[in-house]
C-alpha cells in the first residue's frame, strides 16, 4: 500500500473521545475529528500500523473505503461492488459484514458519518434493517470477487479473517475496514480475569482521563484482576499495548507490508527499554478483598511483563492506606454480578471512611454506574465526567481530599 494519507476511525467509550483524539494527535495523526464514541483521522498506513499498536483507549481502528448515497437496496450494492476489493485481500480469506443502520431523525438535522462529512437529508431510508444491509453488502462483494476470480470468500461471523463495517444513516452510506481485527481490549494478557472484569482499553482510557501521566503514585483499592495497575505500569513504562504477539487484521491484507511492520515493533520495543533504563520508580499499587483476585492478578501483571512494577495485595477496603500523598486513587467499585447491592453499600461507606481518614493529599477517581451507591461515600464529588461502560451509563466522580 501507498504512502498517500487515507481516511481512518478508530471506535471508543462514549465519553473518552477526546482522550483517544490526543491519543491518535501524539502518534501524528491529521484532520482529526470527534464522533460519539469514535474519532476519525487522516494518515498513512504507517500510522494505522502504529495506532493499532500503540492506543490505548480505542477498540478498534478502520479504514475508510467509500462513502455514497444509498436511498434503495439496489444503490447500496452497486456502491459496494465499485469498492475494488480483489485489491485489498484474497478470496481464500473469510469475512464478516458488520452494518448499523441509522433510523431517520424525526428532527430533520443532519448527522455525520464517520469521516464526519455531511449525511444525505434526513427522510424515510429504503434500507430500515441492519442484516438486510449486512446481506446487501456480503451480496456485492463476492459478486465482485466471483466475477474475478471464479470463486468467492466464505462467510465467518465468528472470527472472519477480514472484517467490514457498513453504517448507513439517513440514506448515505460509508463503507470500512477493520484494520485491528479482534478488539484492541484484547490485548493478550489477561488470561485470568474474573466476573465482571473492566475492559482494558476501558481501564487505560479512565487513567488518561483522570491525568495521571506516570509521575506520581496511583493505587486502586478494589483492583479484581489487576486491570487498571497493569494499565498503569504499561503508560508508565511505555509500552506499547499491541505488543504481546496478537494478531490484527491488517496483516490479512493484500500489500501487507511485513518489513514496516517489523520495524514499528522493533521501534516499540526499544522505546519501552529506554524507558526501563530512565525509570523513576512510581509506586502502582493494587489491592482488594479477595485473595483469588490478586493471585489472577499477579498472573496476569507476569503476562504482561509489568509484574515487578506492582505492588498487589489482598486487603479488605476498610484497611485501605494508601500513605503519604500527592498521588492518584482510581478504583471501579464492584457492583452487579460482582457484588449484592447490600455489600455494595458497605463498600461504599467503609470506602469513604478510608478516603476522609487516612488519604489527605490524595486524589479520588471513581467510576460509579449507581449514583444511589455514591451517596454512602459522604463525600462531595468536584467533578463528573460521563463514561459510558458497555451499556451502563456511568460517571467518573472526581474527589479532592485535604
Amino acid at each position: 500500500m501507498s504512502a498517500a494519507a487515507y481516511r481512518f476511525f478508530a471506535t471508543t467509550f462514549k465519553g473518552l473521545e477526546e482522550v483517544l483524539a490526543g491519543e491518535i494527535a501524539t502518534l501524528g495523526g491529521e484532520e482529526i475529528s470527534l464522533g460519539t464514541g469514535s474519532v476519525s483521522f487522516s494518515g498513512t498506513m504507517e500510522l494505522c500500523l502504529r495506532a493499532n499498536l500503540w492506543l490505548r483507549s480505542a477498540n478498534r481502528v478502520a479504514l475508510l473505503l467509500a462513502e455514497f448515497s444509498c436511498p434503495t437496496s439496489a444503490a447500496l450494492y452497486e456502491g459496494v461492488r465499485e469498492i475494488p476489493w480483489v485489491e485489498l485481500f484474497s478470496p481464500e480469506r473469510t469475512i464478516a459484514v458488520d452494518a448499523t443502520v441509522r433510523p431517520p431523525n424525526p428532527s430533520g438535522k443532519t448527522g455525520a458519518s464517520p469521516s464526519q462529512k455531511p449525511l444525505a437529508p434526513a427522510g424515510e431510508s429504503g434500507i430500515n434493517h441492519s442484516h438486510f444491509a449486512a446481506q446487501k453488502t456480503k451480496d456485492a462483494i463476492v459478486d465482485r470477487f466471483r466475477d474475478a476470480f471464479g470463486r468467492r470468500p466464505n462467510v465467518d461471523a465468528v472470527s472472519p479473517d477480514v472484517r467490514i463495517i457498513v453504517r448507513i444513516a439517513r440514506d448515505f452510506a460509508s463503507i470500512s475496514l477493520d484494520t485491528s481485527g479482534e478488539s484492541l481490549n484484547r490485548r493478550g494478557y489477561r488470561t485470568h480475569p474474573i466476573e465482571a472484569s473492566l475492559k482494558e482499553t476501558l481501564a487505560a482510557g479512565l487513567i488518561l482521563l483522570s491525568g495521571w501521566n506516570g509521575n506520581e503514585p496511583l493505587v486502586d483499592p478494589a483492583c479484581g484482576s489487576g486491570t487498571i495497575p497493569i494499565e498503569a505500569a504499561l503508560i508508565a513504562g511505555e509500552i506499547a499495548p499491541g505488543s504481546f504477539g496478537r494478531q490484527f487484521g491488517f496483516q490479512k491484507f493484500h500489500g501487507f507490508n511485513r518489513q514496516e511492520w517489523e520495524r514499528v515493533l522493533s521501534e516499540a520495543g526499544e522505546k519501552s527499554r529506554d524507558a526501563s533504563r530512565q525509570a523513576k520508580g512510581v509506586r502502582i499499587e493494587g489491592s482488594d478483598i479477595s485473595p483469588e483476585a490478586i493471585s489472577s492478578a499477579i498472573r496476569n501483571a507476569s503476562n504482561a511483563k509489568v509484574r515487578e512494577r506492582l505492588a498487589l495485595s489482598a486487603t479488605p477496603i476498610r484497611y485501605f492506606s494508601p500513605g503519604k500523598g500527592p498521588g492518584t486513587i482510581l478504583c471501579n467499585p464492584p457492583y452487579g454480578a460482582r457484588m449484592a447491592e447490600s455489600g455494595q453499600a458497605e463498600f461504599y461507606q467503609e470506602l469513604g471512611e478510608a478516603l476522609k481518614k487516612r488519604c489527605a493529599g490524595w486524589t479520588a477517581y471513581l467510576l460509579s454506574g449507581n449514583p444511589q451507591m455514591t451517596r454512602f461515600l459522604s463525600l462531595k464529588s468536584s467533578r463528573k465526567f460521563p463514561v459510558m461502560n458497555g451499556p451502563i451509563d456511568c460517571r467518573l466522580l472526581k474527589y479532592d481530599l485535604y
